[in-house]
């Protein structure tokens, strides 16, 4: 990607004025250096604020921070994620942060209603691999050098339109064949290089996305969690509103919900759902070593997606029973999630004597309210819970 870059900034130099490629380089490396001082240092919050996610602490979401710590212990990681929540019935879920210290991880609400515990765990371990695998940092950067190469192919495209197709050099006579045949090849790879570049990018993607599962599948040894998720997710009908191209690949499931056709597309940011559901379900065992042998049964390829390090360290591993310890139904999931909302939006909760929880609107506090079961009359506090 980064050889693309610099070449595709010597093209566009050349086609501005023959010699001037070695300016095109220093240009796309001036461009690529500003992008990825933004992103590194403030491109985590920029997302965070573009999703609409919200930070909560232990006592808003018991259960969620539970998991997360549990799944923080499992990785190994330096320190606690922040824990998010985005207030959208599609369930989904996505890590971000330029390193494991300053990383967080975000959840939909709709994601909180359908997921039981274990299924709760292999998604929260998913994302957790992301951070201890620096995949956010990792597409951070391959994603600035694809934006870097689309801005100059741009330019020069319209730098061509706007000139007639003529550069700096040819308008004062010189050039010849050899500027014919530079604006040839530039026009050409202009046209192609964001292409190729978002293809590498998806290609990129994908692997990170297999290497999340592995990851999940070893951090939890429960496969079958993280499937049961995926396949919840994936048959769930709701669309997630806060969300573009550039920021799908984020997610554990592609929210952009494009077709699949049992393989993975070159455009296709995840790999195809079903796909990764039976390579989970086809491993003997929760190691990465178990998934690297489903991996190649599944897909038929020769070659694994896990990399040898990762073997050595974490190869074998035995699959655990289910951990359903909260015994929640999926009506008292419902109920968490939405008093988590309610609370994010500083609605007052009051306990009625009958066993009755009013949730009552900002606009109420300091008035009188009538418990709509027992009749009984509550003076609305901002302390009241």
């Amino acid at each position: 990607m980064a050889g693309m870059l610099f070449f595709v900034g010597w093209v566009v130099g050349e086609v501005v004025g023959q010699g001037l490629g070695i300016l095109g380089i220093g240009v796309a490396f001036v461009i690529w250096l500003i992008l990825s001082v933004v992103s590194y240092f403030a491109g985590d919050q920029i997302f965070l604020s573009m999703s609409g996610a919200r930070k909560i602490g232990p006592q808003d979401h018991p259960v969620l921070h539970n998991v997360v710590e549990e799944m923080k212990i499992a990785s190994g990681l330096p320190k606690m994620p922040d824990v998010y929540i985005i207030d959208s019935s599609a369930p989904n879920a996505f890590a971000t942060g330029r390193s494991p210290e300053t990383a967080s991880v975000a959840v939909t609400s709709g994601l909180l209603r359908i997921l039981s515990r274990d299924e709760l765990q292999g998604v929260v371990a998913h994302e957790m691999g992301h951070i201890k695998n620096r995949d956010i940092l990792y597409m951070l950067m391959v994603g600035v050098m694809m934006g870097a190469i689309v801005m100059l192919a741009d330019f020069g495209i319209r730098y061509l339109f706007i000139t007639g197709g003529r550069s700096r050099s040819s308008r004062k006579g010189g050039g010849g064949q050899a500027g014919a045949i530079i604006l040839i090849v530039g026009v050409v790879l202009m046209i192609l290089a964001p292409i190729i570049a978002q293809i590498i990018y998806f290609t990129v993607s994908r692997k990170r996305e297999y290497l999340a599962d592995a990851s999940s599948a070893l951090f939890t040894r429960y496969p079958e969690g993280l499937a049961s998720a995926l396949e919840k997710i994936s048959k769930s009908p709701k669309k997630l509103e806060s969300v573009s191209r550039a920021t799908a690949p984020m997610y554990i499931i592609n929210p952009l919900r494009v077709s699949e056709r049992g393989l993975a597309d070159l455009t296709s940011t995840h790999p195809p759902t079903s796909q990764r559901i039976k390579i989970l379900r086809g491993m003997g065992g929760a190691g990465h070593t178990d998934y690297n042998d489903a991996f190649r049964k599944v897909t038929g390829r020769a070659v694994g997606v896990v990399p040898a390090s990762a073997l050595i360290s974490g190869g074998k591993a035995a699959i655990a029973k289910p951990k359903e310890t909260d015994g929640s139904t999926q009506l008292e999931r419902l109920r968490q999630a939405t008093d988590l909302l309610w609370r994010l939006n500083s609605y007052i909760f009051i306990a009625c004597a009958c066993g009755t929880k009013l949730k009552v609107p900002p606009p109420y506090a300091g008035k009188s309210i009538e418990c709509p079961h027992c009749g009984r009359k509550h003076e609305v506090k901002r302390e009241a819970s």
